[in-house]
C-alpha cells in the first residue's frame, strides 16, 4: 500500500492500525475492556516478576515461515536478546491474548494451534466476555495437551514459567465489559 493510498484511507473507528516494515497492514479492533485487561496483566507481571522483567505488548515477535505475531502480552526469558530488530519466538515463556468480539475464533483456535506448533510453553487466553482465563501448557505439534480454565473472581492464578519463575494473574482485578448505552 503506498503512502498516498494510506493517507486517503479512512480506517474503521475502534481499530488500531499497524504498518509493518514488511508492507503488511494490520487492523486490530480495540475496546476499553481489551486495553484495560492488557494493562491489568502488565501490572501483574510487574508484581509477579519485577519491573525489569522482559515483557512486550503488541510488539512483533519473529516466528518461522513469516508467521510473525504481535501478542497482547509476551513474557520473555531474562537472557533474551534481539535477533536483528525483534525477539524470536524461541525467547518466549508465555503469550497471552485478550479476546475481543471479533477475535474469539482466532484467539481460541488459530493462535492455540500456532503457539503450540512452535513450542510456546504457556499460552494464556483471557476472555472478558466469557469472564474466564484459559492456561494452555504442554505444547505439541497438534496443539496443547493440557488446559486449565478459571473464572474471573476466583482469586489469584499462578502460572509456572519454564525458567522457574511464577507469573500470577489476579482474576479478581480483571475488568468486566460494560454494557453499551445510547450512542454518541
Amino acid at each position: 500500500m503506498s503512502v498516498d493510498a494510506i493517507m486517503r484511507t479512512t480506517f474503521p473507528e475502534g481499530y488500531a492500525v499497524f504498518f509493518g516494515a514488511d508492507g503488511k497492514v494490520i487492523m486490530t479492533p480495540q475496546s476499553f475492556e481489551h486495553s484495560s485487561t492488557i494493562k491489568s496483566m502488565l501490572y501483574d507481571t510487574v508484581v509477579s516478576l519485577g519491573r525489569r522483567a522482559k515483557t512486550s505488548s503488541d510488539v512483533y515477535l519473529d516466528f518461522p515461515a513469516d508467521e510473525n505475531s504481535a501478542p497482547d502480552l509476551a513474557i520473555l526469558r531474562e537472557d533474551a536478546h534481539k535477533q536483528g530488530k525483534r525477539y524470536s519466538f524461541e525467547d518466549v515463556l508465555l503469550i497471552a491474548e485478550v479476546v475481543s468480539v471479533s477475535s474469539a475464533r482466532k484467539d481460541y483456535d488459530d493462535c492455540t494451534a500456532k503457539y503450540a506448533r512452535y513450542g510456546i510453553p504457556v499460552y494464556l487466553i483471557v476472555d472478558p466476555y466469557a469472564q474466564e482465563a484459559v492456561v494452555h501448557t504442554q505444547p505439541a505439534k497438534t496443539g496443547y495437551t493440557a488446559a486449565l480454565t478459571r473464572k474471573y473472581g476466583t482469586g489469584k492464578l499462578p502460572v509456572e514459567l519454564a525458567d522457574g519463575r511464577t507469573f500470577t494473574l489476579d482474576l479478581d482485578e480483571l475488568p468486566l465489559p460494560e454494557p453499551e448505552t445510547g450512542s454518541r
